[in-house]
């Protein structure tokens, strides 16, 4: 039922959007290429999560770390952001997702652009069995999808 949705969901996404969005129903991680460098979408990405009145609470720039220990890494950063509000209640019905949770959405080099990926929520519910809550996870997939388009856009 859940990856029915996520598909469902997938697909609509895909036909709404300017930029092609992807999801690997196989492990839920959905993406979207943008062609911006990762500085751009850096700074699009932290205008659209406060656009969004979301809170941003870390970004973990792996590449740094990489060089740090001796090691090479294309620019990767994580952004660690989210919605009490929203994350709450999830975490209520099951506590497991607060290994999931706060979101994550990555950014990294691709190619001669970047790339944009985090978790579909609503794997994140089939994951963590989140059957029994009523929870709005097609919301959360679309605000999710909104950030990344506006953080991808030239």
């Amino acid at each position: 039922m859940i990856k029915a949705r996520l598909a469902l969901v997938a697909v609509t996404l895909f036909s709404l959007s300017g930029i092609a969005a992807a999801c690997d129903r196989a492990d839920g991680i959905v993406h979207l290429d943008s062609a911006q460098d990762i500085e751009a979408v850096d700074q699009g990405l932290r205008d659209a999560l406060d656009g969004k009145g979301l809170t941003l609470f870390t970004v973990i720039d792996h590449a740094a770390n990489a060089e740090r220990a001796g090691l090479s890494l294309p620019p990767t950063r994580t952004f660690v952001f989210g919605n009490p509000g929203v994350g709450t209640p999830m975490m209520a019905c099951r506590g497991s997702m607060a290994l999931d949770l706060p979101q994550k959405m990555v950014i990294r080099q691709h190619g001669d652009g970047s790339r944009l990926e985090w978790n579909s929520p609503l794997y994140l519910a089939e994951r963590h069995a989140l059957t029994d809550c009523e929870l709005p996870l097609d919301k959360v997939a679309g605000i999710l999808e909104a950030v990344a388009q506006e953080a991808a856009a030239p």
